[in-house]
């Protein structure tokens, strides 16, 4: 790499979970100077901030982790099927430590602004504690659901009671015993916490705009035989998982729906109601996000289990999903969620017929009632994909914002990188999968770190996707979904197409083709020498 230009830093990384802490790894192995900057106080990204009561994973423990050394592997042992956010960020403390990675973690540390310098090639980076740092590379590692979304209810300021963001829940904790309780929002965030506050609070009161496909985990604790298993066949386990469409390595169902008569389908349903999470949408049937008839013929399953679940039949219609298709919004995974609707002190309101006028200082006034409670808790979701990286000033060419650059919907190449804006690349960028978070970040973090290394052994400068190649993946990524049925999400406010954001157009800003076809479409261009990017010496 030139060294012509004088640079504090080889890379920034912007961001210290899972992203953030392979990445550092990843260009210190390489013999790159780096620094991460993260606005907590210490490592874990997502599993820093949130730690809202029952916060825990959706994929199981086994491939939610770091695969990039064996000695991890193997001397890390999960307690939980699916483990909670406590477990989560001791993980994520072990791997910081086993690799000293503080050291080069600026800490409480945000990131306001970087601006790239077309006279030098490089990046200024500023950060709210005033420090300035000139740097070759920016990576971005800010995770796909990081920016709160918080809607603009009238009053809330006005509000006497406590109000907590479920995304930035206190670290020690919030007693809600006793306490007569309201939030807002059932997407997955809600699903997780809604059981866990109704064992604490004297009275919660739910409001719901959209019911989600709530199927349960059936999480467990993780035997000794099993966990030595898994880690013998960790790597095995690793490449089933890079060769899935959602990263994960399942097995295919048993085929199309339609295939199968009523009292099979029952049986098949069942089963992978027993597997728990998303295995019911993955191994029960192949063609149930891409076709109506299977489709409706799982989600009439699922409001079939939410009958026999829920005792009152008002309420359990209210939790059952009608007008968009299983897997159109995100699905959750349960714990015990339609059972906390049993609970005397469980209610659920219907906003979406009656929505909310005003937040008042003793709770809240939909169309049709007013409601009062100690504490309100909002669950309602995030500016995903693209808000984390837009609400930082990040200037390219010709001092154009990122922001304005995605005005009418994110554009990248893979996902990955930037037309107009050179030497920056975004692991977990728009346009990449919405499949098993880790594997993706660890194959985005071998393709920018060998992108990296392919750059300084070949004196090359500047790394920008050009607009031809951006354009082309902008196409891809619209195109595969329209044989499914997700975008259909968009009538029920799905993050998927950004229409849960007022204002922000909506355009499916994730890869839906399969993690595995993308992570061959990555390879595939780094193998031609970089194809679709500008390798300036």
């Amino acid at each position: 790499m030139s060294t012509a230009v004088q640079t504090d830093l080889d890379v920034v990384v912007i961001g210290a979970g899972f992203a953030g802490l392979a990445m550092l790894h990843r260009v210190r192995e390489s013999g790159f100077d780096a620094r991460v900057y993260e606005a907590g106080d210490g490592v874990g990204g997502t599993w820093y901030w949130n730690r809202y009561p029952g916060a825990r994973t959706d994929s199981e423990c086994y491939y939610y982790c770091l695969s990039f050394s064996k000695e991890l592997v193997e001397e890390w042992s999960w307690s939980e099927r699916y483990p909670g956010q406590p477990e989560m960020l001791r993980y994520l403390d072990f791997v910081a430590d086993k690799f000293d990675l503080r050291k080069d973690i600026r800490f409480g540390t945000r990131v306001t602004s970087a601006t790239f310098d077309e006279s030098s090639n490089t990046w200024e980076v500023a950060t709210d504690t005033g420090e300035r740092v000139r740097s070759r590379f920016v990576i971005t590692g800010l995770g796909l659901l990081t920016a709160p979304h918080i809607p603009d209810f009238r009053g809330l300021d006005s509000f006497a009671g406590d109000t907590y963001l479920t995304c930035r829940w206190p670290a020690e904790g919030v007693d809600l015993t006793g306490k007569r309780v309201g939030i807002i929002g059932t997407g997955a965030t809600g699903v997780q916490a809604i059981p866990i506050i109704a064992e604490q609070a004297a009275q919660l009161t739910v409001f719901q705009r959209t019911p989600n496909y709530v199927v349960p985990a059936q999480n467990r604790p993780m035997e000794p035989d099993e966990i030595a298993d898994l880690k013998a066949r960790h790597y095995e386990i690793l490449a089933k998982a890079r060769n899935h469409s959602f990263a994960m390595p399942f097995d295919p169902g048993h085929g199309p729906t339609a295939e199968f008569s009523e009292e099979e389908r029952q049986r098949i349903y069942e089963e992978g109601w027993a597997s728990g999470g998303f295995r019911f949408l993955f191994e029960t049937f192949d063609d149930i996000i891409l076709d109506e008839a299977a489709n409706e013929s799982a989600a009439e399953f699922i409001r079939s289990k939410i009958r026999g679940i829920v005792h009152d039949p008002e309420t359990a219609e209210l939790l059952s999903p009608r007008g968009y298709p299983y897997a159109g919004k995100r699905p959750p995974a349960g714990h015990d969620y339609y059972e906390a609707y049993n609970r005397d002190t469980v209610s659920l309101v219907d906003i979406s017929k009656a929505p909310i006028q005003e937040i008042t200082p003793t709770g809240l006034r939909t169309a049709d009632a007013t409601y009062e409670f100690d504490v309100l808790i909002l669950a309602t979701g995030f500016d995903a994909v693209t808000g984390a990286l837009t609400s930082i000033d990040i200037r390219g060419r010709d001092g154009l914002t990122l922001k304005e650059k995605w005005a009418d919907g994110p554009s990248t190449y893979l996902g990955l990188t930037v037309h107009d804006f050179p030497n920056l690349f975004t692991i977990s960028g728009p346009g990449s999968p919405f499949a098993n978070i880790p594997v993706c970040i660890e194959k985005n973090v071998e393709w920018i770190g060998n992108a990296l290394d392919h750059a300084r052994k070949s004196g090359v400068e500047v790394v920008e996707a050009t607009a031809e190649a951006e354009a082309d993946w902008d196409r891809q990524v619209q195109e595969v979904v329209s044989g499914t049925l997700l975008t259909q999400g968009a009538k029920v406010h799905s993050w998927f197409t950004g229409a849960n954001i007022p204002g922000k157009k909506p355009v499916v800003n994730v890869w839906f083709g399969g993690a595995n076809n993308y992570f061959a479409a990555c390879d595939a261009v780094a193998e031609r020498g970089y194809e679709g990017l500008t390798l300036t010496r």
